[in-house]
């Protein structure tokens, strides 16, 4: 669910006929055969439907519902082979795996070892940004929570040795501040390479090591792995490019710079997902790996709030924190990689969790129809996103908005690179165009916050919002978590180097 997503992954227009591999049992296995309730049943077609329709290959699901589990795989894991998904089938999760390194941490802050209040550099003496007086003042909670405020999509490639994630880090001081410390949320991958850094430097282990024995294998997370070298003997998802409406596998795709790896890189399953998400929903019969009060403290005290496809109260310990109009909380992540899309959710009031898996570039428009749209929270917790509806805005109160917006980012090979929107009042909303071509239409539903639809008006369940400066002047659009830096009509743009838009993580 990178920035960029609706500008490259827009629904095919040839539906792929795909059938769901037969559902696996459930764990634990009943004494007797429990007839599935038929919110799966519903869940099911749902899903079925959504990848006819976007041309997705291959779905692994996990749900927690009612007390028991459903795991089952859907489709293929390649078009080339055939091999059907299970359960145990492994697909890259993502910036899902950021809440494993804010576990990680959390077993070390609970061993005494790390003080989330503490500088970053009390653990990382040389660290530095842009801003020399943020790096020395942004604590090891700023960076969990995302509110560090400086440009936070670096993914510079600093190859595969033990001392990637020390040099990642280490080219980090040229990366801009954007927002005042501890003010605003955006979504910051860099931060939370340097909370990887630290868990590395306190445990003296590089950090897949520390994360495995802190977290993965206590859990007993048997198929979720770092490296593609140790996925031997399991069932892998191909990513998938789409091509003339069409998956195809792309095997270019696979490759995550090694220093990105607590930032987007564990590569998991359906099952071990849900066993995860049963973990942090507070199930007994697990390892304890933290306290129960370590491990509800993950899920609250957010940070500053905002929008990130969702509406979020903030940001816990690396959880997204969402509100509903019910008022129970749902506990939220997810991620993206170039054919690799994911969501992940549970609402510990309901005792409900779902996890879902895809292996196409078309994936997360199936994943916001579960994890941006309300249809499974509906569905399964009786829960509703808070109300959008849209209201035509006069031309005077649009005219504070119009302008370009321009994000950046640093590529795998160090350079900058970014994209602009342009943004212009029409009919009452606002139309956000790339190079020319309408990306979005941006219907304003409260003060600030827009609804982000489909260049014909069709809802993509995606919400964005805009942010103010100290003097009350329109700053920044956020979309996606990102900022996009706001230059006013008749205003001087800088020049823009195209971001090379697939290689992004969530």
């Amino acid at each position: 669910m990178s920035f960029s997503r609706r500008t490259l992954l827009k629904s095919a227009a040839a539906a792929v006929p795909l059938a769901a591999a037969p559902s696996l049992s459930t764990l634990p296995a009943p004494a007797t055969t429990v007839r599935e309730p038929a919110s799966i049943g519903r869940l099911a077609e749902k899903i079925q439907a959504a990848m006819a329709k976007y041309a997705v290959p291959g779905v692994g699901l996990g749900v927690w519902y009612r007390g028991r589990e459903y795991v089952r795989g859907f489709g293929v894991t390649s078009v080339d082979t055939g091999e059907t998904v299970s359960a145990d089938t492994v697909f890259r999760i993502g910036s899902t795996s950021k809440t494993f390194t804010g576990t990680a941490l959390m077993r070390l802050v609970e061993h005494g070892r790390i003080d989330l209040d503490r500088p970053a550099r009390a653990y990382l003496p040389d660290f530095r940004t842009a801003d020399k007086s943020v790096s020395d003042r942004v604590t090891v909670r700023q960076l969990l929570k995302h509110s560090a405020g400086w440009q936070g999509d670096y993914f510079l490639d600093t190859g595969d040795g033990d001392d990637a994630l020390a040099r990642y880090v280490a080219g980090m001081t040229a990366i801009p501040q954007l927002t005042p410390l501890g003010q605003v949320f955006s979504y910051n991958n860099a931060a939370l390479g340097v909370a990887g850094r630290i868990i590395e430097v306190v445990t003296g282990k590089p950090y897949e090591v520390a994360t495995r024995e802190l977290v993965v294998d206590p859990l007993g997370l048997d198929h979720s792995r770092f490296f593609r070298s140790e996925l031997g003997g399991f069932s892998v998802a191909a990513s998938h490019n789409i091509v003339d409406g069409k998956p195809v596998v792309e095997p270019s795709f696979d490759r995550v710079p090694r220093g990105l790896n607590s930032v987007g890189g564990l590569i998991s399953s359906a099952r071990d997902q849900l066993r995860y998400a049963r973990y942090h929903l507070g199930h007994r019969g697990f390892p304890q790996v933290l306290s129960d009060r370590g491990r509800l403290s993950m899920q609250a005290h957010p940070g500053p709030g905002g929008t990130l496809f969702v509406e979020l109260d903030g940001v816990g310990i690396t959880w997204m924190l969402r509100p509903t109009l019910e008022g129970p909380k749902v506990v939220q992540h997810g991620g993206d990689w170039s054919g690799q899309h994911s969501g992940f959710l549970f609402v510990p009031k309901r005792d409900f969790a779902i996890t879902l898996l895809t292996n196409s570039e078309s994936g997360p428009l199936l994943v916001a129809e579960l994890f941006a749209d309300d249809w499974a929270l509906k569905e399964f917790a009786g829960l509703h996103n808070l109300p959008a509806v849209p209201r035509p805005l006069p031309a005077r109160k649009l005219a504070e908005y119009e302008g370009t917006y321009i994000a950046q980012q640093i590529g795998f090979d160090g350079k900058p690179e970014s994209l602009g929107l342009d943004v212009a009042a029409q009919n009452g909303e606002l139309v956000a165009s790339v190079q020319g071509q309408v990306a979005f239409r941006f219907p304003f539903y409260r003060r600030d916050y827009v609804l982000a639809l489909e260049p014909d008006g069709t809802n993509s369940h995606v919400r964005a919002s805009f942010v103010r400066g100290a003097t009350g002047q329109v700053n920044w659009l956020r979309y996606g978590g990102r900022l996009f830096r706001h230059h006013p009509l008749g205003t001087t743009k800088p020049g823009l180097r195209a971001a090379n838009l697939r290689h992004r993580v969530l």
